[in-house]
């Protein structure tokens, strides 16, 4: 499914047009970022949560010629499910 075809089932599902349903899902990623900026968690209960993990500096390998090289410390995004949406999978 893509972002379009996202944007049409929660239009359906929610009974409002395709466009208030594109802002709704644009506003929704945009906040999920700006929490995830800012360090913070965002938990959504029975559907998962949103936070950012550290990843510390290590030593890697350049696989074309076996060189050691230092890759930096950084910032992942993090998503775990929550029971609820585990469950309706299983």
């Amino acid at each position: 499914m893509n972002k379009a075809e996202l944007i049409e089932a929660m239009a359906e599902s929610a009974d409002i047009s395709k466009a208030a349903a594109g802002r709704a899902l644009d506003g929704m990623v945009q906040t999920v970022t700006e929490v995830m900026q800012a360090g913070d968690t965002l938990s959504l209960v029975g559907f998962g949560t949103f936070s950012v993990k550290e990843r510390a500096a290590r030593e890697g390998r350049n696989p074309q010629t076996g060189e050691t090289i230092k890759i930096k410390a950084s910032r992942i995004p993090s998503f775990k499910a929550g029971k609820a949406l585990k469950d309706a999978i299983n």
